[in-house]
């Protein structure tokens, strides 16, 4: 049954729809004005005709972009950055938060202790920067992937939706004689992913995005991320970018080139986020509220 609304109600209703409409056009405004420039001319561009339509629309920044062999090879490393990554963050974190999540195991409030600490206090760039190097993962691909195989943050939120899958099925699979692995793969996991997706969610943006471990610790240009190709993109000339020389590429503003080669890196990430979207509120309150 439906419940009448007073007016205050009705009022307060409407002015939260308008205000949350507006904040979310404030958001997307920048988004749109990257795309339009990417599909307009040169002309309308340097004339500042350009906002949230493109003028003279035109592809030629993403067939430049697309076929830029430097371009190609960043985006492959940050793909395989991306899935390599993730899965090993997923599977790390789930091995570690299943045995977390058992109040009986000795010492595991120790470990727990451990791990919080770790959010509070880091070892810093320098004192990480050198256990890299002396496990030899310097200019390595590894170097993306091993120092941060494992989340603090996330493991808690993995270890509390654990805790929160009924103890009676782990008890029922253990009379039938499955192990301790087999109860968290043919159980556990499939009952929580709703919280396996959110994590998973956090680290491929995580990794999608990152950067600065790339410039602390690669030097071999071909195993650049996207996201140290889109910085020297924004930083350099469009001399200085390694495109097809051609007369129409010398007409191509390099505002457009640089919305291109972003709205390029951005579609990926965003075209998986609405697949995992409705998995994300409910694993993110489940994991942090329960156990």
């Amino acid at each position: 049954m439906a419940v009448m609304q007073t007016k205050g109600e009705k009022a307060f209703s409407v002015f939260n729809y308008i205000f949350l409409g507006g904040f979310a056009l404030l958001c997307l405004f920048p988004f749109l004005h990257v795309i339009a420039q990417s599909l307009s001319s040169q002309r309308a561009i340097v004339s500042g005709e350009v906002i949230f339509l493109p003028i003279e629309t035109t592809f030629l920044a993403y067939k430049e972009v697309l076929m830029d062999q430097h371009f190609l090879r960043a985006f492959g490393v940050s793909v395989a950055r991306t899935v390599v990554g993730t899965f090993i963050n997923v599977f790390l974190t789930c091995l570690m938060a299943y045995p977390l999540s058992k109040t009986y195991i000795k010492g595991r409030g120790i470990i727990l202790f451990m791990v919080v600490f770790t959010m509070l206090f880091s070892g810093g760039m320098i004192p990480t920067y050198l256990v890299v190097r002396e496990t030899g993962l310097l200019n390595t691909f590894w170097a993306y992937i091993i120092p941060t195989a494992i989340s603090a943050f996330n493991l808690i939120i993995v270890k509390n939706f654990f805790q929160s899958v009924p103890a009676e099925l782990e008890e029922s699979a253990k009379m039938d004689g499955a192990s301790n692995i087999g109860i968290l793969f043919k159980i556990v996991i499939p009952l929580s992913m709703p919280v396996i997706a959110t994590i998973g969610l956090f680290h491929a943006v995580f990794h999608w995005n990152s950067f600065f471990d790339a410039v602390l610790y690669v030097n071999d240009r071909s195993l650049y991320p996207l996201q140290v190709y889109l910085r020297e993109l924004i930083q350099f000339d469009q001399s200085e970018i390694n495109l097809r020389d051609n007369f129409e590429q010398q007409l191509l503003a390099n505002e457009s080139l640089k919305a291109a080669a972003l709205i390029s890196s951005t579609l990926p990430i965003l075209i998986v986020y609405p697949f995992l979207q409705k998995y994300f509120v409910k694993g993110v309150m489940l994991g942090s509220v329960k156990g």
